[in-house]
């Protein structure tokens, strides 16, 4: 079984999404950070914007990746896109602290419950802001309890970002145990999906189902995923799949 840190080799360096190095969209992939005793891979998205880098979910701090970015352009926002995914967010904005930091709803409240820093930040709505707007939309996945997902689509790609509302864990890099229960979770490969306590935790599918519908209208061909093999390809067949129990 591979080592957690060596799950998507090689780490902390930008990998171009797609096989034209020119779309201005990468990935890379982080170092584990541990969740319900389980070692999560961690991996960011970077999309270059008029010149300047917007950076989702941001990995542990890596000197060698900065200076690859350094190459792209400045940071121009820090994205939090769930109330989970915020840990990095505070180191990354003292590094830049010209940088936009924007963050879904519930992240200033989860943070705080957990005495975890987050700089100050605007939260995240159904309209990208207009520096960025023109290359990327967004939407709140509406109706959980508490993990307010947003969402975002690079209209140049066709890729869709996401975070934990697909999780994808591929059996032989986990191991047989972890394999186990990652297929009883719903969130191991081929047929990944929302966790189970997560799906379970929706008050309203009907809101979330109405997001996901206008979601697989945009029509994607990638979807990357924070956790797990993300899909290359297909990506909107990816998404019927995956959100069938909204009952689309």
């Amino acid at each position: 079984m591979a080592k957690p840190e060596n799950l998507y080799p090689p780490l902390n360096t930008l990998k171009p999404v797609g096989p034209d190095v020119d779309t201005d969209i990468w990935l890379a992939d982080g170092p584990p950070v541990p969740f319900y005793g389980i070692k999560f891979p961690t991996r960011m998205t970077v999309v270059r914007v008029d010149g300047k880098l917007w950076v989702h979910s941001p990995i542990a701090l890596d000197e060698g990746l900065l200076d690859e970015m350094a190459a792209l352009g400045p940071i121009g926002w820090l994205i939090a896109p769930n109330p989970i995914h915020y840990v990095s967010l505070n180191a990354w904005h003292k590094r830049f602290p010209a940088a936009q930091v924007l963050a879904a709803p519930g992240v200033k409240e989860r943070a705080r419950k957990f005495n975890i820093p987050v700089p100050p930040h605007e939260v995240l709505t159904d309209e990208a802001p207009e520096g960025y707007a023109s290359a990327i939309r967004q939407r709140v996945v509406k109706g959980h309890r508490f993990l307010h997902e947003v969402v975002f689509f690079h209209e140049s790609s066709k890729t869709l970002i996401l975070t934990d509302l697909i999780e994808n864990f591929e059996a032989e890099k986990v191991g047989k145990v972890k394999a186990f229960l990652m297929r009883m979770a719903g969130i191991l490969d081929p047929d990944g999906k929302a966790p189970a306590d997560m799906r379970a935790s929706f008050k309203s599918k009907k809101k979330a189902r109405a997001v996901i519908r206008e979601v697989i209208g945009w029509a994607p061909d990638k979807v990357i995923l924070s956790h797990g093999r993300w899909y290359s390809e297909n990506g909107t067949e990816e998404l019927k799949r995956a959100f069938r129990w909204l009952r689309l």
